[in-house]
């Protein structure tokens, strides 16, 4: 690496630190948006982790085809990504900017993909399988909470983009396979 490449190189490390710096800022010193990225955040992880038991008691009660699917697909594809990304075991943005997140959290990395969004994004998948229109509520509520988590200071918007990704693709694939 020319000396030209390396000064490039932490001229780029340095103005991501400035704006993810600035970024933690400009959340904690609106509390409304700090609230919504904590407090919201919350929320909307409940609504998946509330929803998704209560709507496979629907399917099986309802005879629904093929219902098996919506309780093995995302529980293979959970255990499919929680193993990725421990082997891959990518820092999160805290540890490399060492800087504390809006969001209480002090886990060692694992932070690619976001399991958190990844989970939200493989229930709204299997949701619309059966109810478009709650897949899509849900859908909202992955996108919102991937914005909390990155606002949050807790992922990468490449970590929650590859969660929502893997989410739906590990949805698609496991129903077309299966």
């Amino acid at each position: 690496m020319t000396r030209f490449e390396r000064s490039s190189a932490d001229k780029e490390k340095k103005l991501k630190k400035e704006t993810y710096l600035k970024m933690l800022e400009y959340v904690r010193s609106r509390a409304w948006l700090a609230g919504f990225v904590t407090k919201g955040g919350r929320a909307l992880s409940l609504v998946s982790y509330v929803f998704y038991p209560l709507f496979l008691v629907w399917v099986f009660a309802a005879g629904q085809p093929d219902a098996w699917k919506a309780a093995v697909v995302p529980g293979a594809g959970f255990v499919l990504l929680s193993a990725a990304r421990a082997k891959i075991n990518a820092p999160r943005p805290y540890e490399v900017f060492e800087a504390a997140p809006v969001i209480e959290k002090d886990t060692k990395g694992k932070s690619f993909p976001s399991r958190h969004v990844f989970s939200a994004f493989i229930i709204a998948f299997t949701a619309g399988c059966y109810n478009p229109a709650a897949g899509g509520a849900l859908a909202v509520c992955g996108t919102l909470l991937a914005v909390t988590r990155v606002l949050g200071g807790v992922h990468f918007i490449r970590d929650v983009a590859a969660g929502a990704a893997a989410g739906i693709g590990l949805g698609l694939a496991g129903f077309i396979l299966l």
